[in-house]
C-alpha cells in the first residue's frame, strides 16, 4: 500500500519523538539509555519510509544530467544519515536527528500541499454529490422514478417543489423559481418559464415543472464544471517554466556553495570535519526550493476553486498570466451586452404581407432575429407559408421563392442590389436612431416594408462596463449590426468604441488588427460565430448561456449570463496570478537570506543554524507559501 505524504509525515514525526526528547534533555546533561541504537533504528525506518522517495527522485534527475528540488533534500539527509552510521561505528558523536528532522520538516510542507489538494478534490466531490439520485420520467404515459444513469436525452422529466433538477434541459410546462446558487453563485432564486433552460442539481423551489432532457451524464453543466476545475488545478501557468529554470540553475549552485562551505570551514577556519559537514548540510537543506515549487500550484488550486464557486470557470493557468497583461476588452453585442431575446417593435408597410413574407422565409433561418419575427407573426395570427429554393446570404439575410415570387429578408447590405423608397429609407434611419435593428423585406426586387427589432441591454451591462473602465481597460463592441443601432446601445451602456457591420467571418480579423496595434485583447461572446474570435483573442471569455462551440473556444467560461461575471473573472484571474508572483518572491527571499546564515557567516555573533533547524526554516517557508495561497479565499472580489 502506497502511503500518502500526510501519513508519511505523521509516522516520521512519531518515530522522531525519542530524538526530540534527547535534544531537549541535552542542556541538562541527561543521556537516554541506548540512545544511539534507538536513533539508528527509528531514523532508518524514517529514511526507508519517507526519505527514500526523495532519493529516488534525485537519482532519476541525476541520470538525466539534471537536478531538482529533491536533490538537495536527498543530499542533506543522506550525508547526515550515513555519516552518523560511520560515527557510531567509530565512537564519534552521531547526528541521526539531523537526517530525521530534515525529513520530517520537508514532509510537513508536502503534507500541507497534499491536504490542500485533498480539500479541493473533496469540494469537487461534494459538488458532484449534489446531484439527484433519480428522476421522475414519463414512461408509457405515466411519470415513474428511475435511476439517474438511465435518463436519456429527450426524456420528459417532472420536478416537484423542493426537489432537485436531475439533468440539464428545457422547460416544456410550468413556471417556477429555481435556486441555482450552487452552480452559478447567484444567491436569489431565478424565475423560469416555458422555453427556459434548467441546470442539473439546482433546486426547484415553488411549483411543478416539466422539462425535456437535453444533456445527461458527463455532458451536464455540473459535470463539465467539475471537469474544467480539475484540469485547471493540474495545469501550469507559463510562469511555472521560470520556476523550473530557476531550480535547474539554483540546485547545482547550492551544491557548489555547500562544498565551498565545507572546504572553507575545514581548511581555513579551523573547524573539525564534522562541524564543517554540519554547516554544509545546513546550506543544502535550507536552500531546498520546495516553497518555490509550491508557489504556483497552490495559488492556482485555491484561485480556480474559488472562481468556480462564483460561477467563473478558468480553464488553465496560462489564462491567468494573459489576464494580467490585458488592456482591451471586446464584446459581442447580441446575447452578450444585450439580453439576446429581441422583440419586434414596429412593422412598416402592409403589416400582414410584410410579416407573412418575413415569417415564411425566416421559418427556415437560424438567425437570432428570426425567432422574434416568427413570434410576432404568431401573435398576429399569421401562418407562415412553405417557401422554395431557400438560401442564406452570409451577413446579408435570406432569400427564397414565396408564392412564385422572389422574396428576401435581411439587413441594409441588401440595398446595394435593391432600390428603396425615400420614405422607407427615412423611416429606417429614424428606427435605427432609436437603437432598433431594421430588417428589410422585399418582393420581386423591391423593398415592400420594414420590421424593427429591439434587443435591450442586460441590467448588469452598464455597471460591468463602468467597472472595467475603472480598472483602466478599453471597451469595444464588435457586432454585425448596423452602426446606428450599435452606437445607440454603446452609448447606453458606456462602451468606448464601436466596430459595426462586421460579418461573422471577419470578427477574428478585427481582433488580430487590434493585436497588431499592441493591444492585449479579451473577447467576450456567446455564439457559434464568436468561436474564431474567442480562439484568436489573448483571453476568450465565453458566456455560459452560449453554444458549446463558443464555450469550448473560451479560456474562461461564465456560468451566469451576466457581464459582471467578466469583472469577477478578470479580478480573480489577476489576483491569483499576483499571488503566484508574491509566493515566488517570498520563496526566493527565504533562500537568499537563509543560505548565508546556514553557511555560518554570522557565527561570530552567535547566530547559526543546525541542519534540523535549517529544515524547520525551510518547512516554514513552504507553510507560509501555502497559507499565502489560502488567503485568496479571503481577498475581496467585485460583486462577490
Amino acid at each position: 500500500m502506497k502511503l500518502t505524504n500526510i501519513q508519511r509525515f505523521w509516522i516520521s514525526l512519531i518515530l522522531s519523538i525519542p530524538m526530540l526528547i534527547q535534544m531537549l534533555a541535552m542542556p541538562f546533561h541527561w543521556m537516554m539509555p541506548y540512545y544511539n541504537w534507538i536513533a539508528l533504528v527509528t531514523t532508518t525506518i524514517i529514511m526507508a519510509i519517507s526519505a527514500v522517495p526523495y532519493w529516488k527522485s534525485a537519482w532519476a534527475a541525476f541520470k538525466k544530467h539534471s537536478a531538482n528540488m529533491n536533490t538537495l533534500v536527498a543530499t542533506g539527509t543522506a550525508v547526515a544519515y550515513f555519516y552518523s552510521i560511520f560515527a557510531m561505528c567509530t565512537n564519534r558523536p552521531v547526528y541521526f536527528e539531523s537526517a530525521a528532522f530534515v525529513t520530517v520538516f520537508v514532509l510537513l510542507g508536502d503534507a500541507m500541499e497534499e491536504k490542500m489538494h485533498d480539500n479541493a478534490s473533496d469540494a469537487l466531490g461534494k459538488l458532484m454529490g449534489l446531484q439527484a439520485k433519480d428522476a421522475e420520467v414519463l414512461r408509457d404515459g405515466k411519470f415513474v422514478k428511475i435511476p439517474l444513469d438511465q435518463v436519456q436525452v429527450g426524456d420528459l422529466i417532472r420536478v416537484k417543489p423542493g426537489e432537485k433538477v436531475p439533468v440539464d434541459g428545457i422547460i416544456t410546462q410550468g413556471i417556477s423559481s429555481l435556486d441555482e446558487s450552487m452552480v452559478t453563485g447567484e444567491s436569489m432564486p431565478v424565475e423560469k418559464h416555458v422555453g427556459d433552460t434548467v441546470v442539473g442539481s439546482t433546486m426547484n423551489t415553488n411549483s411543478v415543472i416539466t422539462f425535456k432532457a437535453t444533456k445527461v451524464g458527463s455532458d451536464t453543466m455540473l459535470a463539465q464544471i467539475v471537469d474544467l476545475v480539475k484540469k485547471a488545478q493540474t495545469s501550469h501557468a507559463p510562469i511555472q517554466n521560470l520556476t523550473d529554470k530557476i531550480s535547474n540553475i539554483f540546485v547545482p549552485v547550492v551544491m557548489i556553495i555547500a562544498i565551498l562551505t565545507f572546504v572553507i570551514w575545514f581548511a581555513f577556519l579551523g573547524a573539525t570535519a564534522v562541524e564543517a559537514m554540519l554547516f554544509a548540510v545546513a546550506v543544502v537543506v535550507i536552500a531546498c526550493p520546495c516553497a518555490l515549487g509550491l508557489a504556483t500550484p497552490t495559488a492556482l488550486m485555491v484561485g480556480t476553486a474559488r472562481s468556480a464557486k462564483m460561477g467563473v470557470l478558468i480553464k488553465n493557468g496560462e489564462v491567468l498570466q494573459e489576464v494580467s497583461k490585458l488592456d482591451t476588452v471586446v464584446f459581442d453585442k447580441t446575447g452578450t451586452i444585450t439580453v439576446g431575446k429581441p422583440e419586434v417593435t414596429d412593422v412598416i408597410g402592409d403589416k400582414e404581407l410584410v410579416l407573412k413574407v418575413a415569417a415564411s422565409l425566416e421559418e427556415s433561418s437560424e438567425h437570432p432575429l428570426a425567432s422574434a419575427i416568427l413570434k410576432k407573426a404568431v401573435s398576429e395570427k399569421i401562418v407562415p407559408q412553405t417557401v422554395k429554393e431557400f438560401a442564406a446570404l452570409e451577413g446579408k439575410g435570406v432569400k427564397a421563392t414565396f408564392e412564385n415570387q422572389d422574396a428576401f429578408v435581411g439587413s441594409s447590405r441588401l440595398l446595394a442590389d435593391v432600390p428603396i423608397s425615400a420614405e422607407l429609407s427615412q423611416k429606417a434611419n429614424q428606427l435605427q436612431n432609436e437603437a432598433k435593428t431594421v430588417v428589410y423585406v422585399g418582393l420581386n426586387d423591391k423593398i415592400i416594408g420594414l420590421i424593427a427589432i429591439q434587443d435591450m441591454p442586460k441590467p448588469s451591462s452598464k455597471k460591468a462596463i463602468a467597472e472595467l473602465k475603472a480598472r483602466g481597460l478599453k471597451t469595444i463592441m464588435l457586432t454585425g449590426d448596423n452602426e446606428a443601432v450599435a452606437q445607440a446601445i454603446a452609448n447606453e451602456v458606456g462602451i468606448d468604441q464601436v466596430i459595426a457591420g462586421v460579418l461573422p467571418n471577419e470578427k477574428a480579423a478585427h481582433i488580430q488588427e487590434l493585436q497588431k496595434n499592441d493591444a492585449t485583447v479579451a473577447f467576450v461572446g456567446d455564439g457559434i460565430n464568436d468561436a474564431p474570435a474567442l480562439s484568436t483573442a489573448d483571453v476568450g471569455i465565453a458566456m455560459g448561456s452560449g453554444t458549446d462551440i463558443a464555450i469550448d473556444a473560451g479560456g474562461i467560461v461564465l456560468v451566469q449570463n451576466d457581464l459582471l461575471g467578466v469583472v469577477r473573472a478578470l479580478d480573480l484571474s489577476k489576483k491569483t496570478f499576483n499571488r503566484i508572483k508574491l509566493n515566488l518572491f517570498w520563496a526566493l527571499i527565504y533562500n537568499t537570506i537563509g543560505i548565508p546564515i546556514a553557511a555560518g557567516i554570522f557565527v561570530g555573533i552567535g547566530f547559526t543554524l543546525s541542519p534540523e533547524f535549517a529544515a524547520l526554516a525551510m518547512a516554514f517557508s513552504s507553510v507560509s507559501v501555502v497559507m499565502s495561497s489560502l488567503l485568496l479565499n479571503k481577498t475581496k472580489i467585485a460583486g462577490a
